[in-house]
């Protein structure tokens, strides 16, 4: 048994993880998907100062209290980011990371330096697109009904998160088991991105013939690579 923590993007929640989760539980492993401070079910608590680091302190604390080690770190879109800082404050409880369409920035960049385009809907501490306006996207790569029902889930996610230099004091110096999966149908974070990130991790590579919610779309395909197949 192995156990893996599952770190959702922008705009989602742990709920996105559903499929997977279920997959890697009936394989007898054990998983966690947590939300994010601000974030799906827990979005009445946003407000200024939650940035990728104030999430990432969150989840290595998680590990802490729940006493987990071997893990398996898995993220996907700015998820991506928050693996990263965990994986530098835990070190010792980390065994595999997992870049799944993710975004890996360098100490110092944001993600307005890699993804261009400003979202529909902004406030003070949150932005993020308008209610329902994810349905055509998710429609292009899944079942309209499974579409629909995550559609409606989506919504804000803390600004700071866009709008703040990532820290990373020590990640892209260390050595680290990487996988890197690439979702040939999504615009961002795009190939060259994510193919930075594997050259610089060592990490193998895979690709899914999807767009940019695999945990979703693909499930299945999905869950193999985060086993290791």
């Amino acid at each position: 048994m192995a156990t893996f923590v599952l770190i959702h993007g922008a705009y989602q929640g742990g709920w996105i993880w559903s499929p997977v989760v279920t997959r890697l539980q009936d394989a007898g492993h054990r998983v966690l998907a947590p939300s994010l401070d601000g974030c799906a079910e827990r979005s009445s608590q946003v407000r200024p100062g939650i940035t990728t680091e104030t999430h990432a302190e969150e989840i290595a604390e998680l590990l802490r209290y729940e006493d987990l080690t071997d893990v398996v770190l898995v993220g996907t879109s700015s998820g991506g980011m928050v693996l990263a800082r965990v994986a530098e404050l835990a070190r010792e409880r980390i065994q595999r990371l997992v870049f799944a369409d993710a975004l890996a920035l360098f100490n110092g960049e944001k993600i307005r330096d890699i993804v261009m385009g400003a979202a529909a809907t902004d406030t003070e501490v949150s932005t993020g697109p308008p209610p329902g306006s994810m349905l055509d996207t998710l429609k292009a790569s899944m079942d309209p009904d499974l579409a629909a029902w995550a559609a409606d889930r989506f919504g804000l996610h803390p600004v700071a998160a866009f709008n703040q230099p990532v820290v990373l004091d020590s990640f892209w110096e260390q050595s680290w088991d990487t996988t890197v999966i690439w979702c040939r149908q999504a615009p961002n974070p795009g190939e060259a991105h994510q193919r930075r990130c594997a050259e610089k991790l060592g990490a193998s590579w895979h690709e899914l013939d999807t767009g940019h919610y695999p945990m979703l779309s693909t499930p299945d395909e999905l869950t193999n690579l985060i086993l290791g197949g």
